[in-house]
């Protein structure tokens, strides 16, 4: 009984949680920012999307210092719509970068730049964030 258990547990620690955005019919994976402040710098490349969880809903402030790829960033309030967004969101290697000041937002979700205009996504669309295990 006690191998049966442990198998069942190194099973369940092989899987993880894989979060994802859903808006509509789309489906967008998600890594989750360990660090706010940092999110995609020195990254090359980003799939699917990099989601920001703020403590609580207020304005949240981006900027690209040290960030590799134009982005966009669309921010939702704490009923998953979207409030705000920022397209195009340019590289900044310098320290006088331009800084970004949303609405009042819960998350923030940046993907690629011309997602949002190629996805005709629109400022009251409803984000779900979701998961599914995968192993």
């Amino acid at each position: 009984m006690k191998k049966i258990f442990l198998f069942l547990l190194l099973i369940l620690s092989c899987s993880q949680v894989v979060p994802y955005a859903k808006i509509g019919n789309l489906i967008i994976p998600l890594e989750i920012a360990e660090d706010n402040s940092k999110g995609l710098m020195f990254r090359e490349s980003l799939e699917g999307g990099m989601l920001f969880v703020f403590n609580e809903e207020k304005p949240a402030y981006f900027w690209m210092k040290n960030t590799k790829l134009p982005l966009d960033i669309f921010f939702l309030d704490k009923n998953s719509k979207i409030v705000d967004f920022k397209e195009n969101f340019q590289p900044c290697i310098n320290d006088s970068c331009e800084i970004y000041t949303s609405l009042p937002a819960k998350y923030a979700i940046e993907v690629n730049a011309g997602f949002i205009k190629g996805k005709n996504l629109k400022i009251g669309d409803f984000v779900e964030i979701k998961t599914q295990k995968s192993s």
